[in-house]
């Protein structure tokens, strides 16, 4: 262990179990609000720390980068995705970055089952009748939606949160299915007694749901795009807890409204809190605000997670959940 502890940022309030750990074992920076870091605090926060523990809503650039000093050689992040980090930036300048995989895989997989069901059973119109006061009693033809069971469900990304997905799908008697940049192994493919499309557009074409749960890179921005949604079924409903940037927001929005689809879930957005107003407007999407990782367990261990990353590298080794190339 090195004799003077680490000097560590952290951007965002985390949960207080975390942060108190944090202190006892750095000499860390803890935020007294919620609110995001400027710009120009994270310029600050670069130049003087051993350690940065950012989050999905700072965005650590190479112009960010440029301006960190020679102390700055981790960045432990906050979370599972990098893509608003520059990573070969970073590795560049000698800057190790860490994330935290793995951790919140059950609760973006609950998510996206709760979306699924909200959308197909109409969940939040029924909450809004009652609400309202406006509910007149049970009739034989009344909120009528869609059962799970039987229907096809096409996963595109089918890594440790696609495959969640798919175990929970198949519990509510759903066919999956799933595009990925690489076929999975037959043992897991059995497993899941998934199908694999070589063709992202056969498969979604072909099926009553779709689940984006891919990462944010260059190849998988606007996947789903105005082309692959004319292609989905008029009855099909597709939910996002992934990363808004796969999918092309207005032209869903045109699809939606258009009666193209037939609903969507979504949980992230292209542009963060700027959505669509027309997206905000229409019935048969549900809306949530980026809440598929949220649980007080979730949040606890990826703090865990953080810890180990920079107490592994303040005792010299290689923290266990260091980004690598492979990895992007």
């Amino acid at each position: 262990m090195s004799a003077k502890r680490l000097s560590v940022v952290v951007t965002r309030r985390l949960p207080e179990v975390v942060e108190t750990r944090m202190s006892e074992l750095f000499d860390v920076q803890l935020r007294e609000t919620d609110e995001p870091m400027t710009k120009a605090q994270l310029i600050e926060a670069v130049k003087g720390a051993d350690v940065l523990v950012p989050t999905v809503t700072d965005e650590i650039d190479a112009g960010l980068l440029g301006q960190a000093g020679d102390r700055l050689k981790l960045i432990a992040n906050f979370g599972a995705g990098v893509d608003h980090i520059d990573v070969a930036t970073a590795r560049q300048r000698g800057i190790h970055v860490s994330n935290t995989p793995g951790v919140v895989t059950d609760d973006t997989a609950d998510m996206a089952m709760a979306l699924m069901l909200s959308v197909t059973r109409r969940i939040p119109e029924g909450l809004s009748l009652m609400q309202k006061g406006d509910w007149d009693g049970w009739s034989p033809t009344a909120m009528l939606g869609g059962r799970l069971g039987g229907r096809r469900l096409g996963i595109l990304g089918m890594g440790r949160i696609g495959q969640a997905v798919a175990k929970r799908a198949a519990a509510f008697g759903m066919q999956v299915h799933y595009h990925n940049r690489k076929r999975l192994r037959p043992e897991i493919e059995e497993a899941h007694e998934a199908t694999y499309w070589e063709s992202l557009d056969q498969m979604i074409s072909r099926m009553d749901v779709v689940s984006v749960n891919c990462p944010h890179t260059p190849a998988t921005f606007h996947l789903i795009n105005a082309r692959r949604l004319k292609l989905m079924k008029a009855s099909a409903v597709i939910v996002n807890t992934s990363r808004g940037e796969v999918i092309d927001e207005n032209a869903l929005t045109r699809s939606l409204r258009a009666g193209e689809i037939a609903g969507a879930g979504l949980d992230v957005y292209e542009h963060g809190q700027d959505i669509n107003p027309r997206l905000r407007e229409l019935q048969n999407v549900v809306l949530l605000p980026h809440m598929g990782s949220a649980t007080i367990e979730g949040r606890a261990e990826m703090g865990e997670k953080v810890i180990i990353n920079i107490k592994t590298f303040d005792d010299g080794h290689r923290p266990p959940d260091l980004v690598v190339p492979a990895m992007l």
